[in-house]
């Protein structure tokens, strides 16, 4: 019995390791080997396969039955492992995304401008880096790819540099999207994640917005207008999904990270009157919002990338002074921000209120819905 027991065991992990599903060593009635049996298309624990033994057998403290259950659950895990292409890795979103897909031990491929570069500031296991030339090959073969590449907008608006924040994000999703397509139906991505912005909507002090809100007319609008129109123009058989992001809340970019040092001289207070909304998300539950768009198929269309609770532009400068311990009593005025910024003002003297409908209806747990709590983990 006992050289029987070890027949089976070096068996099994045999199979396993050669990435076959079987469990030779389950007693037949073993329900952990029927649910083995049911989740592959091999032809699990067979009746010929199956060592007949007394029940309930047990091997070094551990039933039959257990062992199943614990190579059901290893070889779950094998199977959620992914390949996932990403643009913009490098990015405030990018880079936290790359990290966490790692982490789990999915294989990341970076696809980036400057190989070097991005190798340097992404340095964890299972990655692999191609440049904008190479990116059909990595799309090709990828299960995901999550296009989150564009210039950053919160800067003086040039003609070129309005050209460049059109450009940057057309160019690459049309890209991505042309690779998608080429690729042989076999070896296509099963999703695109495509990022946008809440500046979908346009501005407004007194609407909210849902996903199904029409578009706003400004130059920021008919960007993710067109920007959304690219990243559809991929084959049915590759699901796609768009996020509208809000202002993401990180202390090492974005807007969070330029008002610290100004709170920490204690001449923070809000941008303009203070009125206008703030859409905002931490950046972890943006990331778990996109994994889950990668790996549930019930995501699927536009979805807002914003928390449930959005706040006006005074209400968050209060709660980041509250948070550090500063005040919040010295407002810039807009005739500042326009001289500073120019056009690019816009960005931060006007907001929009966005609502996570169909997130929360996919049943997304959002971790920080209350701005206080995602401040006080941020700058803790």
């Amino acid at each position: 019995m006992q050289s029987l027991c070890k027949q089976s065991l070096h068996a099994k992990a045999a199979a396993i390791n050669a990435g076959a599903t079987a469990c030779w060593s389950c007693h037949p009635s073993s329900q952990s080997c029927r649910q083995l049996q049911s989740s592959s298309s091999s032809a699990l624990c067979a009746p010929q396969h199956v060592a007949r033994l007394p029940q309930p057998f047990t091997a070094a403290g551990r039933s039959t039955s257990s062992r199943c259950r614990v190579a059901l659950r290893a070889m779950r895990q094998a199977a959620s492992k992914q390949t996932i292409a990403i643009t913009g890795a490098t990015g405030l979103v990018g880079s936290r995304l790359t990290a966490k897909l790692a982490a789990q031990g999915n294989k990341v491929r970076v696809i980036t401008r400057n190989v070097n570069s991005a190798r340097s500031k992404l340095q964890y296991p299972g990655l692999e880096f191609f440049s904008l030339a190479q990116i059909e090959q990595a799309v090709t073969g990828s299960d995901a790819v999550v296009n989150l590449a564009g210039e950053p907008i919160g800067t003086r608006w040039t003609p070129e540099i309005k050209r460049q924040i059109k450009q940057s994000r057309l160019d690459i999703t049309n890209r991505v999207a042309a690779a998608t397509t080429k690729a042989p139906e076999s070896a296509r991505p099963k999703v695109l994640v495509s990022s946008s912005a809440v500046g979908y909507y346009g501005a407004s002090q007194t609407a909210s917005f849902t996903e199904d809100s029409p578009a706003g007319r400004d130059y920021l609008a008919s960007i993710c207008t067109e920007w959304e129109a690219a990243a559809q123009k991929v084959p049915n058989s590759t699901r796609v999904v768009i996020i509208r992001t809000g202002i993401v809340l990180a202390q090492d970019g974005g807007v969070l990270a330029r008002m610290l040092p100004i709170f920490e001289l204690f001449a923070g207070g809000p941008l303009g009157t203070g009125k206008q909304w703030v859409s905002w998300i931490h950046r972890d539950d943006l990331v778990e919002l996109i994994i889950d768009a990668i790996k549930d198929p019930k995501y699927s269309g536009v979805y807002n990338g914003t928390a449930p609770k959005p706040v006006t532009m005074a209400q968050l400068c209060s709660s980041v002074g509250n948070t550090l311990g500063r005040p919040s009593w010295l407002p810039v005025p807009d005739f500042a921000i326009t001289t500073l910024l120019g056009e690019g003002a816009q960005v931060v003297l006007e907001g929009q209120k966005v609502l996570p409908t169909r997130a929360q209806q996919a049943g997304f747990n959002f971790k920080y819905t209350e701005l206080s709590d995602a401040l006080s983990n941020i700058l803790k």
